[in-house]
């Protein structure tokens, strides 16, 4: 069944305003760091230290040592991921916007949401 001339151009106002709000997400969220380079190498050390340990506990059927090394491995690539960097210079600039919003408790997590979203809609910042 097609759909209404009416519809149609709801829908293309939807996926407009889906397409604008997604590109003003990705151009004020914070998630751009530097890579922690001290980390990442000390992590794949600790991974190359833990997957040598494991071959040699398996290669001498010595099971505790194989987990031992499973575990150096595993804790390696944890320090590698887990440390983030300095923020790059177009995060800080996004973060170093001021909230005019009110404290988190103050409201409920409903209403908030209902307020970014009409802020959203006037065309504010978040």
């Amino acid at each position: 069944m097609p759909l209404s001339e009416h519809e149609q151009r709801l829908l293309e106002e939807m996926e407009r305003n889906l397409y604008k709000n997604e590109a003003d997400v990705m151009s004020t969220s914070g998630f751009r760091r530097a890579p922690n380079y001290t980390a990442i190498a000390v992590g794949v050390l600790m991974g190359l230290v833990g997957i040598v340990t494991m071959v040699v506990g398996v290669s001498m059927d010595i099971t505790v040592v194989g987990i031992l090394g499973f575990g150096v491995l595993f804790a390696g690539v944890m320090v590698a991921v887990a440390f983030p960097g300095t923020p790059s210079v177009g995060s800080q600039e996004a973060t170093a916007a001021p909230r005019t919003k009110s404290p988190a408790g103050s409201s409920s997590f409903m209403e908030r949401l209902n307020d970014r979203w009409e802020r959203r809609e006037r065309g504010e910042g978040l």
